[in-house]
């Protein structure tokens, strides 16, 4: 099949699909519209109305926007689509409801992808080449095959990047993509493909040689501080005199920018100059004296408590690490005397993972093996019910935290059962925790576990109140980086360790 006649004779398929549709579809007598155009909302919800009620708009967008892969001899010579058309097509998709946008690109993966009769055709030819031993010849089918390997829709992709707003545009094409294929509404292959495809653009686009470092001050304009607010999403900002303590003294924020995007904070990370390395975020968000005036003589110690990416169709692009090192090095330009390098983290998943392992034990044993049979009876006699009940109700809410007895006795079991979702439970080798991860590939050192650290609701429920520090020693974080993703290895402090060898001699999963 020629390439130029595939789409073509798509549509034909497509339009003798729709000539072929049941007659249950026609309003009575055979005439007028057909009645899947105004078909009742998708049980999922309203945002998800089903794409085939305007199927036809749809096909004719794609086949007038989609500018066909040139020819291999005529790549670099061939010109750019005429501009009105992605103009339409980016016009068109942003009227589109949630539902339709996620059919639309999954319509736009499956029928302009890569042309895999050429495929074929060009890895039978590679084969032979191999064959006859012709290093000339083999470079020459590879590259035509690399070529080919294209898919249609990256060109249209392409030439959005260059248009104004096209950049952004592109970005919350993949956060719908993201969104689409994480809730299984469209999980086709096709739409994976494109989500990997579109994310290596975006992963080139944005590396960090196209990114700009920018600090937020209160100075900043009132809209990127608006923004900086409504992204943050470790620890909400709850009014303005909360924000301005947040970029004012002993308190830095920085971003990343792109050119492209002006005015649109990609990553925000926000940084406590303390000191020495707190372990309570209550410490560090309180309320800190407008008149305070900074003092850079008391300032060893630097707490990332805060990194937010602000832009979901940026997942998976490597900017968290980038930032972090970014940022040291401008602290360190302006604090030569900073010894000190370490994050407050959360541990989102802890209490839900402690609860399905409660459940499972309490299913399969009628019992729990968590916790040491001192600490069951301890927590009965303050509740006056089984220990295991007692938790799945606590662990819900805060409430559990007013309770001083309570708090000593589950101290103990709860933090050697976090040590070990932290260090010892994992995915694919690698830490299941994924603010875990994110530190430990950058480098850093499972320092200190942090008991009631986070005493909010917020906190309480996410992790039963604990933080985690991880550790940056500058001077060893490559290696350390290198040991976890080559070798899965975890370095931790002897903190944790022992945390870990307390789960593993008192604890049973």
């Amino acid at each position: 099949m020629f390439p130029s006649a595939r789409p073509h004779i798509m549509r034909l398929a497509r339009f003798l699909r729709r000539v072929a549709a049941p007659v249950s579809c026609l309003p009575p007598g055979g005439r007028g519209k057909l009645l899947c155009q105004h078909l009742p909302l998708d049980p999922r919800g309203p945002s998800f109305r089903q794409v085939s009620s305007v199927p036809a708009a749809m096909e004719d967008v794609l086949s007038k926007s989609v500018p066909p892969l040139p020819p291999y001899e005529t790549k670099e010579k061939s010109p750019p689509p005429p501009e009105p058309q992605s103009l339409h097509f980016m016009h068109y998709y942003r009227s589109l409801e949630k539902g339709q946008r996620v059919a639309l690109l999954g319509q736009l993966a499956a029928d302009y992808g890569v042309d895999h009769s050429q495929v074929a055709e060009l890895s039978s030819k590679l084969v032979q080449a191999q064959q006859s031993r012709d290093p000339g010849t083999v470079l020459q089918v590879e590259d035509r095959l690399r070529y080919y390997l294209t898919p249609q829709y990256k060109v249209l992709f392409s030439h959005i990047s260059r248009m104004e707003g096209g950049m952004k545009f592109l970005v919350d094409i993949r956060s719908d993509i993201v969104e689409g294929v994480t809730a299984r509404v469209a999980d086709a292959p096709h739409l994976r493909e494109m989500n990997g495809i579109l994310k290596c653009m975006l992963s080139e686009w944005f590396s960090v040689g196209f990114l700009n470092l920018e600090r937020i001050t209160w100075q900043s304009p009132c809209e990127v501080l608006q923004k900086i607010s409504e992204y943050e999403a470790v620890h909400p900002v709850r009014n303005w005199t909360d924000m301005k303590r947040r970029v004012g003294p002993y308190r830095r924020c920085f971003t990343f920018t792109h050119n492209a995007m002006p005015g649109e904070p990609l990553i925000v990370l926000h940084v406590a100059l303390m000191q020495n390395i707190l372990g309570n975020i209550q410490a560090i968000v309180k309320e800190i004296p407008p008149s305070e005036v900074e003092d850079g003589n008391k300032v060893k110690s630097a707490i990332f408590y805060s990194i937010s990416l602000t832009q979901q169709g940026l997942q998976g692009v490597e900017l968290g690490n980038y930032l972090i090192k970014r940022v040291v090095k401008e602290l360190q330009a302006e604090f030569s005397q900073i010894s000190e390098f370490s994050s407050l983290s959360p541990i989102p998943g802890f209490t839900k993972w402690l609860l399905g392992a409660f459940n499972s034990q309490t299913k399969e044993l009628g019992r729990t093996e968590l916790l040491l049979e001192s600490e069951c009876e301890e927590i009965s006699d303050i509740t006056g019910i089984p220990a295991v009940d007692t938790l799945k109700r606590l662990f819900t809410s805060n409430e559990w935290m007013k309770s001083e007895r309570l708090v000593k006795v589950l101290e103990a079991p709860l933090m050697r059962l976090c040590s070990w979702y932290l260090y010892g439970e994992k995915h694919r080798g690698f830490a299941l925790n994924p603010v875990a991860n994110f530190h430990l590939q950058n480098g850093a050192v499972m320092w200190r576990l942090n008991w009631m650290a986070d005493t909010s609701p917020r906190g309480a429920v996410a992790s039963c109140g604990m933080m985690v520090n991880y550790r940056y020693f500058l001077e060893d974080t490559s290696v350390n980086s290198a040991r976890y993703l080559r070798g899965k290895h975890i370095e931790a402090s002897e903190q944790v360790l022992n945390l870990v060898s307390q789960f593993r001699k008192n604890s049973k999963l």
